[in-house]
């Protein structure tokens, strides 16, 4: 398709494929109105003087249904009405999945792969989880009110679009610096925004303001959002579903001549978010942060270049739900991670036929993991335990990549890549050097001591050397169709956890997993990188003008090498069990199919507009036979629009087959289908808006496929019986609103 070269190309363009964006549907991804690409060599393309909308979703003109007067600026409103979680605003897109994790913390997957193997990027930069239940992953990063562009990318990526992933890239931008238009001498705008749900009272409050000329520009974006527990249909409080957290940036930008350079820097603060899923619970996260960005034209192209630098502290404990905490007690644990790195990317207008695109980065993650001992205790004391001690992760990548146009109907892509990662850790400690339960019947009541032994006795160091490549070829028969194919060869390292958690003891293993499922997980430092070899087809079928009507079609097989599964090791107490990470081959297949029409539109009843996307996907280890975990069954979601004037109203139906499909290895429980009506509606006047919904309006009981196990309802239940799986959320009313000024 031609979005995936127009990703490849356009260093600022959305990256949303066929197999990504196929029939988007805006009340569905809840973007700004969709917006061709240039059409211009992006040499030639000036830098944005003007800020963005809040959020905007860019696809080429052959692969985006213009949004008509059905869109306007509603859509984003709608979508942080009912949610603080930046994965969710992708609900909707084909071959997009979540798992179940936080509030404000889910993990996004596409096309049946999740976690680290999607490349997630914010403002540039991959952020390396800081935690071993993975409870602050990229996209918690940045709060979803300082969303500027979301960009995805899955399947058969561009090797432009990043490495060290398997299922393609997510990257989601802040808010560019905001400048004066041409003879205006300053410029000064600001907004305020509130957002409130009834089920688990949540409340956001945001706050906008700029001040700029035609070459400097200074900018704040500050947020607040919490909520207590929400409850399920049935009326069941859901435990450990609570969360605060506040997001604080500044942006400084500065242009001259086709060049712009800006700085951002600022500080996000957690103080608490439950996890119904996991054995803990988030206590205090704060990350600080530095990016910065070049942006030029020249005669022989653009450059773009981008540094980052970042800093987690966090910590982990029981909140209330799990039985809380006193001063020094507890559980304590604690993380440090620094990431930081660059990249440069140079794209080459070397004909009218032919552009080439080179780039660079370097990305270093270093991390220490530990827990405090805790004062009386007999398991967990009289010494720091370190889970990972100075652990290192660092990534070199390099890329070239061809795009020629042949002719109107033919286009190709070639390009190719490597990555170089080192990977170490230093010596590790338990609580303990001896048995606490002395050398009787109970001698093996503490294996950390022997496991950390034996970790320190080898050589911890890896390097692993990943190739990957891409090749793609769009051929547009006609005005009213399309087809693209192509194949990709992608390379993932393991993350530190993957590799040098080391305690198989039952409370040091369970404290490492962030698979939902409440099992121990055990590291594996002799862990091959996982190779993904993807085929995939989109055909597209379109009106001539792009504006009525499109329906597209993604198939995709993947076969991956060494894919990092696990192999049980032993047992938990109440049916939980240990598991070790280890490398399978495996494979997953599954079709993505998406529509869109405007269907009416007439002055005095509005623009009616209806879409919606079907997505269904398989996974199976080879090796075991056993169906791949968190594999989301068949599923569609249905939308239904219209628009007048400045009123606009969407109906929702979200549905979900059974999930009958799970992996008997991790225990993973089935789901019943479900299905879901969730209904909003907007008012715009001026620099008004008003925004009021329903979620779940029948107030349906259901369970999530990928939420995971209820596992802090299950803990306050006295452990008695199988731990379920999640319940999802009952009814919400939302209502919003936002001033600009």
């Amino acid at each position: 398709m031609t979005s995936r070269f127009a990703a490849a190309g356009a260093l600022r363009a959305a990256l949303l494929s066929g197999a990504a964006l196929a029939g988007l549907s805006p009340a569905a991804v809840s973007a700004q109105t969709i917006q061709p690409l240039s059409t211009q060599p992006l040499a030639a393309q000036p830098l944005a003087v003007q800020s963005l909308p809040t959020i905007s979703v860019i696809a080429s003109p052959d692969d985006a249904l213009p949004a008509g007067a059905g869109l306007g600026g509603d859509g984003l409103a709608a979508r942080l009405l009912t949610t603080s979680d930046v994965a969710a605003l992708l609900r909707g897109l084909p071959g997009v999945s979540l798992y179940g994790n936080g509030g404000v913390s889910s993990l996004p997957a596409l096309n049946g792969l999740g976690a680290d193997r999607v490349n997630v990027l914010v403002d540039g930069a991959p952020v390396a989880p800081a935690c071993p239940n993975q409870m602050n992953p990229a996209l918690s990063a940045i709060a979803p009110t300082r969303v500027a562009k979301v960009e995805v990318l899955a399947g058969i990526t561009p090797v432009s679009a990043g490495g060290d992933s398997l299922s393609g890239t997510i990257s989601v931008e802040s808010a560019p610096p905001v400048f004066a238009a041409p003879g205006e001498a300053v410029r000064t705008e600001g907004k305020l925004s509130g957002f409130y749900r009834s089920n688990g009272r949540g409340v956001t409050g945001a706050a906008e303001a700029s001040v700029a000329d035609d070459t400097f520009s200074l900018g704040y974006n500050g947020s607040w959002s919490r909520a207590d527990n929400y409850k399920a249909g049935n009326g069941q409080t859901v435990r450990s579903t609570l969360y605060n957290v506040q997001d604080n940036a500044v942006t400084f930008g500065a242009r001259r001549d086709g060049h712009q350079l800006t700085l951002q820097g600022g500080i996000q603060t957690m103080p608490y978010q439950g996890f119904p899923t996991q054995r803990m619970d988030l206590t205090d996260n704060r990350s600080v942060f530095v990016n910065g960005r070049y942006e030029g034209s020249f005669d022989w192209g653009t450059l773009d270049a981008r540094a980052n630098w970042r800093r987690t502290r966090h910590t982990m404990n029981f909140l209330d739900d799990k039985g809380g905490y006193a001063a020094g007690g507890g559980m304590p644990m604690d993380t440090l991670t620094t990431d930081a790195g660059y990249s440069v990317k140079a794209t080459l207008q070397l004909s009218a036929r032919d552009t080439l695109r080179v780039g660079n980065e370097f990305r270093h993650t270093h991390l220490d993991d530990w827990w405090d001992p805790v004062a009386g205790s007999m398991m967990m004391s009289p010494l720091t335990y370190w889970n990972v001690n100075g652990g290192t992760r660092n990534r070199v990548g390099t890329f070239a990549e061809w795009e020629a146009g042949w002719s109107p109907a033919w286009t190709t892509l070639l390009g190719v890549r490597n990555d170089v990662v080192w990977m170490d850790t230093g010596a590790v400690q338990p609580y303990s050097w001896q048995n606490p339960l002395g050398m009787g019947m109970m001698a093996m009541a503490n294996p950390d001591a022997a496991d950390a032994r034996a970790f320190n006795a080898r050589g911890h160091a890896r390097t692993d050397v990943n190739v990957d490549v891409t090749a793609l070829v769009r051929y547009t028969p006609s005005d009213t169709s399309a087809v693209e194919a192509g194949y990709a060869r992608k390379t993932r390292s393991p993350n530190l956890y993957e590799r040098y958690a080391w305690g198989t003891g039952a409370m040091s293993s369970s404290m490492n997993g962030w698979f939902g499922d409440a099992n121990g997980y055990v590291g594996n430092p002799d862990l091959k990188p996982e190779v993904a070899n993807t085929v995939s087809a989109t055909l597209s079928l379109h009106d001539a003008t792009h504006k009525g009507w499109e329906v597209k079609l993604t198939p995709y097989y993947t076969y991956v090498q060494n894919f990092i599964d696990v192999e049980r090791i032993g047992a938990l107490s109440n049916g939980f069990v240990k598991l070790r990470f280890a490398n399978h081959d495996a494979i997953l297949f599954g079709a993505n199919l998406s529509a869109a029409a405007n269907v009416y539109q007439d002055e005095r009843v509005g623009a009616f507009r209806l879409s919606g996307v079907v997505g269904w996907v398989q996974g199976r280890n080879l090796d075991t036979g056993d169906a791949l975990y968190h594999i989301m069954p068949l599923n569609a979601l249905l939308t239904a629009e219209h628009r007048l004037g400045g009123w606009s109203s969407a109906v929702e139906l979200q549905a979900t087959a059974r999930k009958e499909r799970v992996q008997a290895l991790r225990n993973e429980p089935e789901t019943p289908s479900y299905a879901l009506v969730n209904l909003r509606t907007g008012y715009e006047w001026g620099d008004v808006r008003i925004d009021a919904g329903v979620e779940n309006l029948f107030d349906r009981t259901y369970y999530p496929p990928l939420g995971g196990v209820g596992y802090a309802d299950y803990r306050a239940g006295g452990s008695q019986g199988t731990v379920g799986p999640l319940l999802g959320a009952g009814r919400s009313f939302v209502v919003g609103m936002t001033v600009k000024f």
